[in-house]
Parts: structure tokens; C-alpha cells; sequence
């Protein structure tokens, strides 16, 4: 293995965790957050949470779980080209994803609009939640007990909340800064108007390439496009066109896979190529560097990036929005709807979270807690849970 880059971020320079856990004889600080991500309840959960298509039939589409073991593996990979840990990419992007909720963007968006009068709902805030507060397995404390700069890069990889100046920073400067931001215990301050490391930069535009690629490939499954509705689609249409000229006879699902196998590998070489010469010209020398950089350094190339942004319009006209999906996507936003309402008004949460939810004094803290336990869930939990409250199983089309 390469030696790491200077701005690599390095292990023996972290600064830990709240809780100090003494040296591992075996495992860096990262590869034991990577461990104890992977060995979280949360973690578990995401392979019965929906990532696009709301599917538990055995088809084969992709869940939140698969769709975070790829990008975790594509984060390495960029890590290792660009000789950084690999260890804290991958420990970032295995936990990128563990505040969704179950019915994947629709059900954030329901939860975010019942939670609007509480501060609304952010799954980056709540995978910080999980991570320092929901997960309760261990003797001494509450939450995973994850470095400093693992919890850095779930709640900045696609960059600052603020500006230098406290002002919001990017999507935030329109819809305000999410509830919950003065409640993450970490071990210094997070420093919410720098940018997060290379390494979790590079969990950030991993997540964007599966996206991309996984997408195809499930909507193709789905028969919701077929390859020829590529052809003229920014990015992925000249890779089909290759195929599709070079391999006119083999099985479509062949060729589908062939599509895929080739638009990761370009997104991946253009990362590659297009964060070098960034670093290149920013002079960056340190992990220092990256965080007072004045852009994210991990980026597709301008033509790629804009070829990009025309293949995800693509795939928000033909699939994300195709009734077919739009079906589910109606009746779980109402399921959600429906379980907050319900548990705000009666408290009568399972096990546990009933006491907790009593002891609440108020309606913020108690819609807090109903947004926890409802983003915990699992699709097929949810479900029993609507079928116990409503005496219905509901319907997805």
C-alpha cells in the first residue's frame, strides 16, 4: 500500500473521542469506528429501509443497506488513489445514511413537514443523533463513542453549515439551519464553518456516483427505461452507445451491467484526476489545508459535473417520478404523517419509548422524540406499527 499524503488525515493525530478508550494494539482509531459502526443496531436496520424502490419481495433492487456497502467500497477506492486514510472514508460512508428514515426520501420529507413546527427534520442531524445519543449498547455511555473526525465528516461531508460570519451556508441558506445543531456532544468543536476532510469528501461524491449508476440499474430492472432511453442522456448516453455498438447481441441485463461497470469506472477516474489537480492548485499540504480550503476539493470535472446534472433531471423525470413509484411514495408519506400524529396525541409509544415519551414537558422535546423513534423504523416495522394503531394493513399500489 502507497504511503499516505501529507493531507491525509492520520490516525495518531486525531483528536479522540469524549470518552477515551486507551490504545488498540490491532486497529486505528478509524478502523475501530468502522467497527463499531458496522456492529450498530442502526446499521442493521438500513436493509429493511427503502433507497428508491419500495421493494421486500426478493427482487433484488437495492435497499439502504446495499446502497451503502457500494458506496462505502467506491470511497475506498478514491481514498487509496489519492493515498488517503481509507479507513475514515469508509467509516464516514458506512454512516452517511443512518438517520433515514424507513420509505427513504419520502418518508424524510413527511417527517420533516410534521416535525416543521419543532424545528424540522435533517437525516444528517440524526445520523448524529444515532451515532452520539440513540445507540445504547455500550456500559459507560450512550451512542457509539465515534473520533472526532468521523462525527466531522456524517455531519459535513457535502460541506460547512456556516459561513465565517455564522450565516447559513449552501442549501441552508434558504431553508435555515436544522434543529438540533447546539446538541452534539464530540470531544472539540466541530467547526461547522470549515470544510470536512478529503476522506469524508470522498464518501460525499461516492454516494453521488452509486446514486447515479445503482438508479439505472434498478430503474432498468424495474422496466420503468429501457437502455435506448439513454442514448441521449448527459453522461450515461455515449457509455450506452459503446455497449450497445460493441455488444449487439449479448443479454440486455448484460448490457446493462456493462453500462453500469463503465459509468462508475469514468466518475471515478474523472474524481480522480479533476481532485488531484484541485489539491494541485490550491497548495494544499495539510489536513489543515482542506478544512480552511475555500471549495470542496473532491469534485467531477466541469463537463462531467454538468453531464451529471443532466442524468440526475433524467432520472427525476422517468423514475423518481414515475407513478409507478410515486404510488408508494403517496401512501408512505401519509403512513408517516399518520404515526406522528398519532403518537403525539397518545403517547403510546412501544416498550421503552413510552416512558420516555410521558416523561416529556413539553411539545418540542416530545416531538423529538416521536421523530426519533419513527426514523429508527424499518419499512416492515412501520407497517406493523400502522396495522397495530389503525386496525389496516396499508396499501402501497
Amino acid at each position: 500500500m502507497c504511503e499516505t499524503a501529507s493531507y491525509a488525515s492520520r490516525s495518531e493525530a486525531s483528536l479522540g473521542r469524549l470518552y477515551d478508550t486507551g490504545p488498540s494494539p490491532t486497529r486505528s482509531q478509524y478502523q475501530r469506528d468502522r467497527d463499531r459502526i458496522i456492529h450498530s443496531t442502526a446499521f442493521r436496520r438500513l436493509q429493511h429501509k427503502t433507497q428508491v424502490f419500495f421493494r421486500h419481495d426478493g427482487n433484488h433492487f437495492r435497499n439502504r443497506l446495499t446502497h451503502t456497502l457500494e458506496v462505502s467500497q467506491m470511497a475506498r477506492s478514491l481514498a487509496r488513489a489519492l493515498r488517503l486514510d481509507e479507513d475514515l472514508a469508509e467509516a464516514v460512508a458506512l454512516s452517511h445514511d443512518l438517520g433515514h428514515t424507513p420509505f427513504g426520501h419520502a418518508g424524510e420529507r413527511a417527517l420533516h413537514g410534521a416535525m416543521a413546527a419543532y424545528g424540522g427534520f435533517d437525516h444528517n442531524i440524526q445520523a448524529m443523533r444515532v451515532v452520539t445519543r440513540l445507540e445504547n449498547r455500550y456500559a459507560e455511555h450512550d451512542g457509539l463513542n465515534l473520533t472526532w473526525e468521523t462525527l466531522e465528516g456524517i455531519l459535513k461531508h457535502n460541506g460547512p453549515l456556516i459561513h465565517s460570519d455564522g450565516r447559513p451556508f449552501g442549501r441552508y441558506a434558504g431553508e435555515g439551519l436544522p434543529a438540533g445543531l447546539g446538541d452534539i456532544p464530540a470531544s472539540a468543536d466541530l467547526r461547522l464553518d470549515s470544510y470536512a476532510s478529503l476522506e469524508a469528501q470522498t464518501a460525499a461524491i461516492a454516494d453521488d456516483i452509486a446514486y447515479n449508476a445503482h438508479d439505472i440499474d434498478d430503474a432498468l430492472r424495474a422496466g420503468l427505461i429501457t437502455l435506448a432511453d439513454l442514448r441521449d442522456v448527459p453522461l450515461a448516453g455515449p457509455i450506452v452507445a459503446e455497449v450497445l455498438d460493441r455488444y449487439p447481441d449479448i443479454a440486455p441485463k448484460r448490457q446493462a451491467h456493462e453500462v453500469q461497470r463503465r459509468l462508475i469506472t469514468r466518475n471515478i477516474e474523472d474524481v480522480i484526476a479533476t481532485t488531484d489537480a484541485n489539491i494541485a492548485a490550491a497548495g494544499i499540504k495539510t489536513a489543515e489545508d482542506v478544512r480552511a480550503a475555500s471549495q470542496t476539493l473532491v469534485q467531477f470535472s466541469p463537463e462531467v459535473a454538468a453531464a451529471e446534472k443532466g442524468l440526475k433531471s433524467f432520472l427525476f423525470t422517468r423514475v423518481y417520478r414515475h407513478e409507478s413509484v410515486m404510488v408508494w411514495v403517496r401512501h408512505s408519506e401519509d403512513l408517516v404523517c399518520r404515526l406522528f400524529d398519532h403518537y403525539m396525541s397518545n403517547r403510546d409509544l412501544p416498550g421503552r419509548w413510552a416512558a420516555i415519551a410521558r416523561a416529556q414537558e413539553s411539545d418540542a422535546a416530545l416531538a423529538r422524540v416521536v421523530a426519533d423513534f419513527i426514523a429508527g423504523m424499518t419499512d416492515p416495522y412501520a407497517m406493523d406499527e400502522y396495522a397495530r394503531l389503525f386496525d389496516a394493513r396499508p396499501e402501497f399500489g
